[in-house]
């Protein structure tokens, strides 16, 4: 049994989880499985295989996980000449044969870019096309942690997820100020689905005065909240999963697929900054 670390950019893909008709990472993953003759070509998926978890459409990754019955020449290096470049193997640990991926995570960790400028620097643009848009989502540092802090710790969180079972968790929230950014980070043993990425949207609700703190304790308590109450998720781009622990494995890091992947990410990363100001220009010349 071996256990894979993948990278991922998952705005092209609807999800990890292979689905019918929709480009998943997951279907990369076994289509390059199969390409290897890792995977037999009338087998649903590799013997003994099983992730981390499900990232949704349009969430990245540093630290998905996987892992499966794979020979021994399967490196990361060897994984990644059949994989898409937005999708990269980077580390590999060598694990038991009843290990499992899934159930024997023991804490996962989610990190949300969130764009939230000061609200004491977002008036002070005047004449530009992104005043508005700081205005509007500017945050108070302050208000925002304090909703972390009353979200973290044990809840049943069933006013923050569409899932209507497992719906108690014990996430950790913290949050810190990195320019026009807030980076949130959550950890938890595991998460309900969309729980993030709503817990992230209730936060800055309150730290935009949109919602009190006692709309936190609402939503964390017994009774449902109704539709137009409802937190809605935060959009899934600026989400990534950066790392799940398993005491138990000793992951190696190939270095040639690790900086492989620092390229694709390099580029990826050169190319938005600079759609960012292409986009900026057009938004200040419609004034």
């Amino acid at each position: 049994m071996r256990a894979f670390r993948l990278a991922y950019d998952g705005t092209a893909y609807h999800g990890f989880q292979r689905q019918p008709d929709v480009a998943t990472v997951e279907d990369e993953l076994f289509a390059a499985l199969e390409s290897l003759s890792v995977l037999a070509t009338d087998a649903d998926k590799p013997a003994g295989y099983a992730a981390a978890g499900r990232t949704d459409a349009g969430v990245s990754a540093l630290a998905q996980t996987v892992a499966f019955d794979a020979p021994d020449w399967l490196t990361p290096r060897a994984l990644n000449s059949d994989l898409p470049a937005d999708i990269r193997a980077w580390a590999a640990a060598d694990a038991p044969d009843e290990f499992h991926a899934t159930h024997h995570a023991r804490r996962r960790e989610y990190t949300y870019q969130l764009y939230a400028p000061p609200a004491d620097d977002a008036p002070r643009r005047p004449g530009t096309a992104d005043s508005t848009a700081n205005r509007d989502r500017a945050v108070d540092d302050d208000r925002f942690r304090r909703a972390c802090h009353v979200l973290s710790g044990d809840h049943d969180f069933h006013n923050l997820t569409p899932d209507d079972r497992n719906t108690e968790r014990s996430p950790t929230l913290t949050a810190t100020r990195d320019a026009e950014f807030i980076v949130v980070t959550v950890t938890a043993g595991g998460f309900a689905r969309e729980l993030v990425r709503r817990l992230v949207s209730l936060a800055r609700a309150v730290g935009t005065g949109d919602a009190s703190l006692e709309k936190v304790e609402r939503a964390l308590g017994p009774e449902p909240l109704p539709g137009h109450k409802g937190i809605a998720p935060a959009p899934p781009e600026p989400l990534v999963l950066t790392d799940v622990r398993y005491p138990e494995l000793e992951f190696e890091v190939d270095s040639q697929a690790a900086e492989s992947a620092r390229a694709v990410f390099e580029t990826r990363r050169i190319e938005r900054r600079t759609g960012s100001r292409v986009a900026r220009t057009v938004a200040n010349g419609l004034q």
